[in-house]
């Protein structure tokens, strides 16, 4: 008997989103959020299309469609775009201009293995931009953070909140361990 092949590894590519207002959606995730837009154009008769990115190598991360049903949002935890970034001063900053736009609801979680900020955009689509932290924890994990303490006092409180969990360690040895086991599979 032959063993199956094994897919091919796969890496997100980009997420597309239906919009009510094309424009003010453009402009929230250009404006506050800095993407750029790569390329806008008519899609048929009665559609358009925005393609963003803030990647240079990635013609877009994300594309907009108008003229399409846009579904019902309810919990940005739930269904949501996720971004990452490099720093605790990266979210900071991004809290900042998301409270000049007006946003409401953002919402700090630590999961143990990121810190996170959950927002809706103007049209309620869910998003979640995280900086990884140092630890490999189990999922799913949800706790909230104060963003406003400091770098070391935010790694502080996660290895306290989290560091008895069966599964807590170095995310560096978690990595070595799972490059294993798909180097198997």
């Amino acid at each position: 008997m032959s063993k199956k092949a094994s897919p091919p590894r796969l890496t997100l590519g980009h997420s597309t989103l239906a919009a009510r207002d094309l424009d003010g959606l453009v402009a929230f995730y250009c404006d506050v959020l800095g993407f750029h837009v790569s390329n806008r154009g008519p899609v048929g008769e009665n559609a358009e299309m925005a393609f963003l990115s803030q990647d240079p190598s990635c013609h877009h991360q994300i594309a907009m469609v108008s003229g399409a049903p846009v579904p019902e949002r309810a919990f940005a935890m739930v269904d949501h775009l996720a971004f990452r970034t490099g720093t605790l001063d990266d979210l900071r900053a991004l809290r900042a201009a998301l409270v000049e736009a007006g946003v409401e609801g953002i919402l700090p979680m630590c999961h143990g293995n990121a810190w996170s900020l959950y927002f809706t955009d103007p049209e309620g689509n869910g998003i979640e931009c995280y900086v990884d932290t140092p630890f490999h924890v189990a999922q799913p994990q949800a706790k909230p953070y104060d963003l406003d303490q400091s770098d070391e006092e935010i790694v502080k409180t996660t290895r306290e909140q989290f560091g008895s969990e069966p599964e807590f360690r170095p995310m560096a040895e978690w990595q070595e361990e799972f490059a294993r086991l798909l180097e198997r599979a």
